[in-house]
């Protein structure tokens, strides 16, 4: 089987991060296939610009007809599913852009992974496999205690999180139906550096040094499990290696904070890192907010099945990620300033008005 791997979404936040890792520690050849949305960034692939390892095809994975066609061209030994609208607030202003990609896209991706693995070589069809990257919300809101386990029953409460349930859905079905070896990780909320500043971590990071308002949710006490993105792209590749097809994984940080909390240990990093913010305490910037529109309460993920089967464990605590996050975004304005000019603004969505 080739040295080859099929990677969707790898301009993104996650997805760069996962194919620099699959070319600078594993040596493999990475064919990226992005759409290059406004979360698809070159800069987050400058690095490997001139690397041969690594191939950038601009694309959608709804286009059958190209998807087929890399397949035929490069005979990838795997695919990697990163290709997503992931954001939530999103989804609540413009849901038929996440049916189109995280539904509509993945069984198309499906389509093509299952026609070119039948047109394998036996040796070759048995060493494929098709991972799917998935998030914990699928599963809906937990109380103050528990913890999502893999058999969870699903109940998304988002139009994000319904769109990426159903594309969950259809790979269990591709296993199930037609035997296509597939993977499936669920995982807790990434963070870390190159993520798209609409996310909570990056927002209050860049609102605090501009010495903008923090806003937060409701009373700031919903929880997330907290996972650092080189840890979660470590966990995906374990998986690729050792998983066994038709399974799923899901993937945590162990790391429960409130939102409240979050922002907190944000302004107290930016205090001492930036002494001279004329604006400082930061904490003093954070303001409250409506709530968002079906908003989970509590997530938090069981990881021990990717501890007792494959071995994996986050490396990093929220606090040395945390750390690490802000020192990148200090150091790369070069890369926020792109960011900017390209029309996001920070500014809130998901406040679109139900329509009667």
């Amino acid at each position: 089987m080739s040295n080859t791997v099929l990677v969707t979404g790898g301009a993104g936040f996650i997805g760069s991060c996962l194919v620099r890792q699959l070319v600078r520690e594993d040596g493999l050849q990475v064919i990226n296939l992005d759409k290059l949305t406004y979360a698809g960034n070159l800069d987050s692939l400058a690095d490997l610009q001139e690397d041969a390892l690594h191939l950038l095809v601009e694309g959608d994975i709804g286009d059958a007809e190209l998807v087929t066609r890399l397949l035929r061209e490069y005979r990838p030994s795997a695919i990697l599913n990163l290709a997503a609208e992931s954001h939530v607030d999103r989804s609540i202003d413009g849901p038929a852009e996440f049916v189109a990609t995280n539904v509509v896209g993945t069984f198309t991706l499906l389509e093509a992974a299952r026609q070119y693995w039948n047109e394998l070589s036996e040796s070759e069809a048995a060493a494929f496999r098709f991972l799917h990257v998935s998030t914990d919300e699928v599963y809906g809101s937990l109380g103050k205690t528990g913890l999502f386990t893999e058999t969870t029953p699903y109940s998304p409460n988002s139009p994000y999180s319904a769109s990426k349930a159903a594309s969950d859905h259809f790979v269990r079905a591709y296993f199930h139906t037609y035997g296509l070896p597939t993977l499936t990780t669920n995982c807790s909320n990434n963070y870390g550096p190159r993520q798209f500043p609409e996310k909570l971590i990056p927002v209050m990071i860049l609102n605090a040094l501009e010495g903008k308002p923090l806003p937060i949710y409701g009373d700031g006490q919903n929880v997330r499990d907290w996972l650092y993105v080189e840890d979660h792209c470590r966990a995906i590749r374990r998986v690729l290696a050792a998983g066994q097809t038709g399974e799923v994984y899901n993937i945590g940080g162990n790391c429960e904070r409130t939102n409240l909390q979050i922002v907190e240990a944000i302004c107290a990093a930016l205090d001492r890192l930036r002494p001279d913010l004329p604006h400082r305490p930061c904490k003093d910037l954070i303001t409250y907010v409506k709530d968002r529109p079906g908003h989970d309460r509590r997530y938090a993920i069981d990881a021990g099945k990717m501890k007792s089967q494959l071995g994996w464990s986050p490396a990093e605590s929220f606090e040395t990620g945390l750390e690490k996050t802000i020192a990148w975004y200090l150091d790369n304005a070069t890369w926020l300033e792109r960011i900017a000019t390209g029309g996001y603004r920070r500014e809130r969505l998901g406040l679109r008005e139900l329509q009667s």
